[in-house]
């Protein structure tokens, strides 16, 4: 087992106790007793755990480790199946995901690094008509509720239609960089942190810049028999200079 040092790294200086457990014990002893269980048995025991309690931006951590310490893409892939009806299936579709960042494609070949999508899973991709790009989105809610919720995170480049909703949406960005405009005002750019409320009926739009993904959550209430959002047309950009 390879000596770790990310809990010093990491957490040496806010929480030097817990960075030394980390380091010394956890993956010091516990992973280190390989005449008890190796360390590939460890990580598929451990990237199940993570994955079943949907603990998912450590679960993409530990998926590397996995694969450094020789699990396969197919023995994580079955893992992923076998767990999808007892965990859930949701969650089974967000580590697809991450497997397919971390293993590559089936010839073996990497893939680009996924986008960050903040402390929330990133979700199932969808490509449509009000997308310039690929976007995942993360429901957080149920369908019934009156407010919904959902992790949204936009590739490169990426925007949406303008659009608008009866109640009004709140926007939270978590990572990356992006934009929103809303009908009348100039395009602001966004980054973590922000947050910008956009008024019921009023058109906006938003993505991400060109060279960065940006992800927001997006809380937009919904009353019975009424729709979450109004299209319309794509934004001019001036051949795109507004997203740099």
């Amino acid at each position: 087992m390879k000596k770790q040092t990310a809990g010093r790294d990491i957490l040496g200086e806010i929480a030097p106790t817990f960075a030394e457990l980390n380091d010394d014990v956890l993956f010091g002893e516990v992973w280190a007793r390989e005449s008890q269980m190796s360390v590939h048995d460890r990580s598929v025991i451990t990237c199940a755990s993570l994955m079943s309690q949907g603990l998912f931006p450590q679960l993409e951590s530990h998926l590397k480790l996995a694969k450094a310490n020789g699990v396969s893409r197919e023995e994580i892939v079955g893992m992923t199946t076998q767990l999808a009806f007892y965990a859930g299936w949701p969650k089974a579709w967000s580590t697809f995901s991450l497997i397919a960042g971390v293993y590559g494609d089936e010839n073996g070949d990497e893939l680009v690094d996924l986008p960050d999508h903040g402390i929330f899973p990133l979700g199932e991709a969808i490509e449509g008509p009000n997308f310039t790009g690929t976007a995942w989105l993360h429901m957080m809610t149920d369908s019934s509720a009156s407010v919904s919720a959902g992790n949204v995170t936009f590739a490169p480049g990426c925007i949406n239609r303008w659009h608008s909703h009866p109640e009004g949406q709140l926007l939270l960005v978590t990572a990356g960089h992006g934009w929103e405009q809303q009908e009348g005002r100039t395009a602001r750019r966004l980054e973590a942190g922000d947050v910008v409320f956009c008024p019921a009926n009023v058109k906006h739009w938003h993505g991400a810049t060109k060279d960065s993904s940006f992800t927001h959550i997006a809380v937009t209430p919904v009353q019975p028999g009424q729709k979450a959002a109004d299209w319309f047309d794509f934004p001019d950009l001036d051949g795109g200079n507004a997203l740099e």
